[in-house]
């Protein structure tokens, strides 16, 4: 049902075209990058928080994490990701495929700098199996996001 909202989200923006559907998971980074043949650092992942305990979406590069001391300057509280268990009830969208597309009222989105560097992302489209090929402007549209922030950083290679 997720999928489905996303994709009739989209399709105002005429952007439908772009929804790609995997027989394999894309519910994470390395997954999606897998699917689409691409960077993981491509892939534009949704993370849910709690500000004041309201939802929220940010739209980050899939090489990045929360800067914790980033997000409290800008949200002047520390950093709460929605539980695990509450994420489809409270945005919408599954986890796995969670995304600004077709969300639940009143959920306000941002995007972070860190996407600024790319002509064009893979977001999640509502589903552990799918996504939209977006141009930064086509995310910036169809996203209705509120304003670009920056509160990450990348994440380090662990040592193997």
């Amino acid at each position: 049902m997720s999928f489905i909202k996303a994709k009739e989200h989209l399709k105002k923006y005429n952007l439908e075209k772009n929804i790609l559907e995997f027989t394999e998971s894309s519910a994470t980074v390395k997954e999606a990058a897998q699917a689409l043949h691409c960077e993981e650092k491509e892939i534009a992942k949704t993370l849910g928080f709690l500000v004041n305990n309201e939802p929220i979406l940010i739209v980050t590069a899939g090489d990045q994490k929360i800067d914790n001391q980033k997000y409290k300057e800008i949200f002047k509280e520390k950093a709460k990701m929605i539980p695990f268990d509450e994420v489809e009830n409270t945005t919408g969208h599954e986890v796995g495929g969670v995304c600004p597309f077709g969300i639940k009222e009143n959920i306000k989105v941002y995007l972070d700098d860190s996407l600024k560097r790319f002509k064009t992302v893979y977001p999640a489209c509502g589903s552990h199996n799918s996504a939209v090929k977006l141009t930064i402007e086509e995310l910036m549209k169809a996203s209705c996001f509120l304003e670009w922030i920056d509160v990450c950083k990348t994440i380090e290679n662990e040592p193997k």
